[in-house]
C-alpha cells in the first residue's frame, strides 16, 4: 500500500505559469474552413486583395446624380434640374446625365455616366418632374469612388490575425468563401476517481457527480479548443496508465482528481514513468496539488479533484496555455475597485485566489471550500491575496479580477 506523502517542494503561481507557457507550443496545422465558420479562429495565411472594393464608383446617399457645375449658386437663387429617371439600388442605367438634367439615385447604386456628384434628398424638393437644388454640391461630394475601401493588390489582413466579425466582413466582401485558419488544439479532458459519477446516473453511498469534465469542457471550448470528454477512469494503476497513453495523440490531456498525495493518487507516479513530471504541487490556495509534465511532447495537466480548486486553476493556468496554443491573443481581464466587506486574515503562506461577489461597489468574499463549486458561480471575480500578505482591513480598497 502507499504510503501518504506531503507535497515536498512547491513552485511559485509565477514559476509555475512560465513552465506551463515554455511548454505549450503554438499549433502549426492549418485548415480551410467556410468564412461563416471562422469567427474567433486565427488566419493562418496573409490576404491580399484580387479586386476593387467596391467595384465601381457609387453614390454614398439617397439623392440625384448630377453634374455639380449646375448646382453652383443653389443657395443664392433657384436652380431646377430636369429628372431623367430612377436608378435602384443593384440596377445599373445606360441613360448618361446631361447639363441641366439628374438621375434620382439610392445609396450604394452605381453612378449614372455623366454624373460627378450626388446631391442630398435632404436638399432638394420635388415639383413634378423638376428638382429644385437648395444646396450646391462640389465634384465628387456623396460618391464613393471606385477601390475607396479597397484597392486589388492590398494586403488586407496578415497572417496571426484573429478573425472578428470586421474581419470576417471584410473577407466576405472580397468575395471569399473560405479561409485558411490554424486548427484549435484537441484537448483530452479525463475524470478520475471511484468517487465520482457522470450525472444522470444513480449515485451511491460516497458518491458524487462529476462536476469538473464540465467545468472544464465549457472553459477550454470558451478559449478556442476542441475538447473530448472521456468517460470516468477509477483509480487502478494500469487503466488509468492504458488511457493517459490513448490520449497522448491529443494536443493536450487534463486529468481531473488523483494529483494530490493520498495512496490513491497515481497520476504523479504514471507521468514518472511515461514522461516528466514539471511541477507537483504550487504555492496558491485554491489548488495546491496541481500536476504538470509533459509526455511524448504533449503537455499533461492533472488538476485539482474539488471542484472550486479545478475550476480555479482552469482561469489561471489552462486559459493562458491553451490560448497561445490556439495563436489566440492573451485574455483581456477586466477588473474593477471595490471596498472588502469585511477584515481579512492570510495565513496560508500561499498565495490566495479568493472569490468575491460585488455589490454596489463592495466585494464580498463568498469561498467556502475547495469542494464547493458555488464559491465560483455565486462569484463575480476574485483577488489576489499575495503570500506576504497578512492583513486586509474592512474598507479598504481592492483589485477584483473579473470572470466575465
Amino acid at each position: 500500500m502507499k504510503e501518504m506523502e506531503p507535497f515536498k517542494l512547491l513552485v511559485s503561481h509565477e514559476e509555475a505559469k512560465k513552465i506551463i507557457l515554455r511548454t505549450c507550443i503554438p499549433t502549426e496545422r492549418i485548415e480551410k474552413i467556410p468564412i461563416d465558420e471562422a469567427a474567433g479562429r486565427v488566419l493562418a495565411s496573409d490576404v491580399k486583395a484580387d479586386r476593387f472594393v467596391p467595384p465601381f464608383e457609387r453614390s454614398a446617399m439617397d439623392g440625384y446624380a448630377v453634374i455639380a457645375e449646375d448646382t453652383y449658386g443653389a443657395d443664392e437663387r433657384e436652380i431646377y434640374l430636369e429628372l431623367d429617371g430612377v436608378i435602384h439600388a443593384g440596377e445599373v442605367s445606360a441613360q448618361e446625365v446631361r447639363h441641366g438634367h439628374c438621375v434620382q439615385i439610392a445609396t450604394g447604386s452605381p453612378l449614372v455616366s455623366g454624373a460627378n456628384s450626388v446631391v442630398m434628398v435632404e436638399y432638394t424638393e420635388r415639383h413634378e418632374d423638376r428638382i429644385l437644388v437648395t444646396k450646391p454640391v462640389y465634384p465628387g461630394a456623396n460618391v464613393s469612388k471606385k477601390g475607396e475601401d479597397i484597392e486589388e493588390g492590398d494586403l488586407v489582413l496578415t497572417a496571426g490575425a484573429w478573425l472578428t466579425p470586421a474581419k470576417i466582413g471584410t473577407l466576405a466582401a472580397l468575395g471569399w468563401t473560405e479561409v485558411e485558419v490554424y486548427t484549435s488544439p484537441r484537448i483530452a479532458v479525463i475524470p478520475t476517481g471511484e468517487e465520482i459519477v457522470t450525472p444522470g446516473d444513480n449515485l451511491n453511498p460516497g458518491q458524487i457527480y462529476d462536476v469538473n469534465s464540465f467545468t472544464l469542457e465549457t472553459i477550454l471550448r470558451a478559449n478556442g479548443a476542441q475538447v473530448d470528454r472521456f468517460g470516468i477512469v477509477g483509480d487502478d494503476y494500469s487503466a488509468l496508465k492504458d488511457t493517459i497513453e490513448k490520449a497522448l495523440q491529443y494536443d493536450m490531456v487534463i486529468l481531473s482528481g488523483g494529483s494530490s498525495v493520498g495512496e490513491k493518487d497515481l497520476l504523479a507516479g504514471i507521468l514518472a514513468d511515461v514522461g516528466e513530471v514539471l511541477f507537483h504541487g504550487v504555492q496558491i490556495k485554491p489548488g495546491k496539488p496541481t500536476l504538470y509534465g509533459v509526455a511524448q511532447n504533449t503537455p499533461v495537466f492533472g488538476m485539482p479533484g474539488y471542484p472550486t480548486s479545478c475550476l480555479s486553476n482552469a482561469y489561471i493556468f489552462l486559459v493562458p496555455a491553451v490560448r497561445q496554443m490556439a495563436r489566440l491573443p492573451p485574455e483581456h481581464q477586466n477588473t474593477v475597485f471595490a471596498k472588502i466587506s469585511k477584515r481579512l486574515v492570510s495565513a496560508s503562506g500561499r498565495q490566495q485566489f479568493l472569490t468575491v461577489r460585488i455589490r454596489n461597489e463592495i466585494a464580498y468574499p463568498v469561498y467556502k471550500h475547495s469542494g464547493a463549486i458555488t464559491s465560483m458561480a455565486t462569484a463575480d471575480g476574485y483577488i489576489i491575496l499575495p503570500v506576504n500578505l497578512d492583513v486586509i482591513e474592512e474598507g479598504e480598497t481592492v483589485e477584483v479580477i473579473l470572470f466575465e
